[in-house]
């Protein structure tokens, strides 16, 4: 199958007649073509949303509401037909894109749908002066979204949902990983009504498209998701022409365990988080400390329980851990386990291998892996695996704790597990990361702002901070008699 680009309300051909190869990573094969765009298909895009601002960014927040709520009544209506390609994009196994990915990616649209029409503006009377300011949300006008593989049509939307809703048009690139969901969207935005050119999706590499996307001279902002080092060069591009940036990247998120918690809902929710879409989550707790007392007991259980979670193939309903999204970041995962076996200080408790799956024999699995280490500053504890990878490690106080968590580069979010709220709070303020769950994990309200700090990113997204950031303030100032 071969996929186009969605321009100006409808499917083409891209210009260079490059092709990339589209791999279903349950079975290790190809099942079709994305074209591999550049910097003329960016530039066609870029004219016709150019062209479509004027009559979008003045339509009624009537409108555009009711036309997203259309779009996420279309996505609800598809559900099994878009789940089943997520399954057989990213490789996660179909119950949980069924249950996650795409109702969430409705539940974006529909947000925004109803966010817009509470967007609220600010006026300022300067008693004494005759004076009146008000400030103007406006729209900034043609803005660039670039989205990753590991939740597709989820952060996709959580970045185009917002855009449109501020009045803006959008050229948007998805992950060349995973790229059908996007596509299939184009068919959903033409049945709601969305104006020809306000969302342009193209597919291809980053290196083309989304080099052409950043560079673009009157592309005015840039919102990304993915990784830290593609992340600087973003900004790298970008602050030399003033562009807006919004950047969420990579986590290597600390669950910190204390001895006083609920421990069976503690077990359930670390099991959860460590290894939830094989711990291809940017918010994934790859980190564990545990309190000493507790420390024996939770490795046994959390080794024993994970140890009888199925990994196999994504359309199976009792597959717990589905496939990896390609050979090579199989290949990047199974190194870091390989590193862990060739150094002293580390033990790997559980998994580790590359499974074979009977009927997917090709297909991109690995077992669920738990390592003990010994020192924080090793590499498993500092780096990034974006993988089913995660390390455990005892701690004795409070203090010892947050000093763990927060020795990493990374601080977007972090999991505490204690009954005791007076710990809660002090632990939750100290903190370096942009999301803290206390006793709960993956806990999403859609009107907080989500994000991170240090080297997790700039600027937040979700909610009215979503809306902000794709608007501009203009401060008005009235001298009256």
């Amino acid at each position: 199958m071969k996929i186009q680009n969605y321009i100006n309300g409808a499917y083409q051909n891209h210009h260079s007649g490059d092709w990339m190869d589209n791999y279903d990573p349950s079975i290790g094969a190809i099942y079709g073509q994305i074209p591999n765009s550049n910097k003329e298909d960016v530039e066609e895009a870029y004219a016709f949303a150019k062209a479509a601002f004027t009559s979008w960014s003045n339509t009624t927040l009537d409108q555009r509401s009711r036309i997203l709520n259309k779009i996420a009544d279309l996505i609800e209506a598809n559900l099994d037909r878009l789940a089943e390609a997520e399954s057989r994009d990213n490789g996660k196994p179909l119950w949980l894109a069924k249950a996650v990915d795409i109702p969430r990616a409705s539940a974006n649209f529909r947000f925004f749908a109803q966010a817009i029409t509470q967007f609220s503006s600010e006026a300022h009377e300067t008693v004494g002066t005759n004076t009146m300011n008000f400030t103007l949300r406006q729209p900034i006008g043609v803005v660039g979204c670039i989205s990753p593989w590991n939740l597709p049509l989820y952060l996709f939307t959580w970045k185009v949902a917002p855009a449109i809703a501020a009045g803006n048009c959008i050229v948007a690139k998805p992950s060349e990983v995973t790229p059908m969901t996007a596509y299939l969207l184009g068919e959903i935005l033409t049945e709601a009504g969305l104006p020809p050119g306000v969302l342009n999706i193209l597919h291809g590499q980053g290196q083309s498209v989304g080099q052409a996307i950043v560079e673009h001279p009157d592309i005015k902002a840039i919102s990304f998701t993915g990784g830290t080092t593609t992340g600087a060069h973003i900004a790298r591009t970008a602050a030399p022409i003033f562009k807006k940036l919004s950047l969420e990247l990579g986590g290597k998120n600390p669950n910190l365990i204390f001895a006083d918690c609920d421990y069976g809902a503690m077990l359930k929710e670390s099991i959860r988080s460590s290894f939830a879409n094989q711990g291809q989550i940017c918010l994934c707790g790859s980190r564990i400390y545990i309190e000493r007392p507790i420390y024996e007991q939770f490795k046994e259980h959390f080794v024993q329980i994970v140890s009888k979670n199925k990994v196999g193939n994504p359309m199976d309903a009792d597959t717990k851990f589905g496939a990896l999204v390609s050979e090579s970041h199989l290949k990047k995962v199974l190194s870091y386990v390989q590193h862990a076996r060739d150094n002293e200080g580390y033990t790997v408790l559980y998994g580790g291998n590359r499974v074979t799956v009977a009927g997917s024999e090709n297909g991109y699995y690995m077992e669920p892996t738990i390592i003990e280490v010994t020192d924080n500053s090793c590499k498993l504890n500092q780096e990034e695996i974006f993988g089913p990878v995660v390390t455990l490690m005892p701690f004795d106080t409070e203090e010892e704790a947050l000093s763990l968590a927060n020795d990493v580069k990374y601080g977007l979010s972090a999991t505490v597990w204690t009954t005791d709220i007076n710990r809660a709070m002090r632990v939750s303020k100290q903190l370096e990361a942009g999301i803290v769950w206390i006793n709960t994990f993956l806990n999403r309200d859609l009107r907080t702002p989500f994000g991170g700090v240090k080297n997790s990113g700039v600027g937040r997204e979700g909610g009215l901070e979503a809306l902000r950031f794709f608007t501009e303030p203009k401060n008005v100032c009235i001298k009256y008699n």
